[in-house]
């Protein structure tokens, strides 16, 4: 837990018990939606053990658009900065271990510390920066290279997550993907 929290930002020892003391360590079974579309979110979480993704429903199907691993934080961004309903669908792909964290009892905890404080800025701000890539991979980048990235930064991805997710991931169908992995 104090990994997942110092890899965040690195706060005092003080700050990172007044911390976890808000987290429940919580097991999930595969196939959980821990997040739903159009509902305000009351917690985020931090990836203990497992692997989750993020989509949202489309008239041509799911558009899966976020993977997390261990380490990852799993929000609705929507609903920890602005305390409004969420768009995405978050689903665990595998049997997970999750630290749960009440957004009401953080965001108290961020007027009384300003190193927590500090702490949930900087979550923020990864959080941030990571829909950027995603953002700029995806208008920049040919499905070819973006699968690439994902073998060179994430290749656990392709060992843990079903194809057809990976494709919906990239902009593409499973058969181009199956063209691009045969390719490469």
């Amino acid at each position: 837990m104090i990994d997942i929290i110092t890899d965040i930002f690195p706060i005092s020892k003080d700050a990172q018990d007044q911390l976890m003391n808000l987290m429940e360590e919580k097991h999930f079974e595969k196939g959980t939606l821990l997040m739903k579309a159009n509902r305000l979110e009351k917690h985020i979480y931090l990836i203990k053990k497992g692997i989750v993704r993020a989509y949202s429903d489309h008239q041509d199907g799911e558009i899966t658009f976020w993977f997390g691993e261990e380490g990852s934080a799993v929000l609705s961004m929507k609903s920890y900065v602005e305390n409004k309903k969420s768009y995405e669908n978050i689903e665990l792909l595998e049997a997970g271990i999750l630290y749960e964290i009440s957004i009401d009892q953080l965001q108290l905890l961020f007027e009384k510390n300003i190193e927590v404080a500090n702490w949930g800025r900087k979550l923020a701000e990864r959080e941030l920066l990571k829909l950027e890539t995603r953002m700029i991979s995806r208008e920049l980048l040919s499905a070819r290279l973006r699968y690439e990235e994902i073998l060179t930064h994430c290749p656990s991805l392709i060992k843990r997550v079903s194809l057809k997710y990976i494709a919906s991931y990239l902009g593409i169908t499973p058969v181009s993907l199956s063209r691009i992995r045969k390719e490469i």
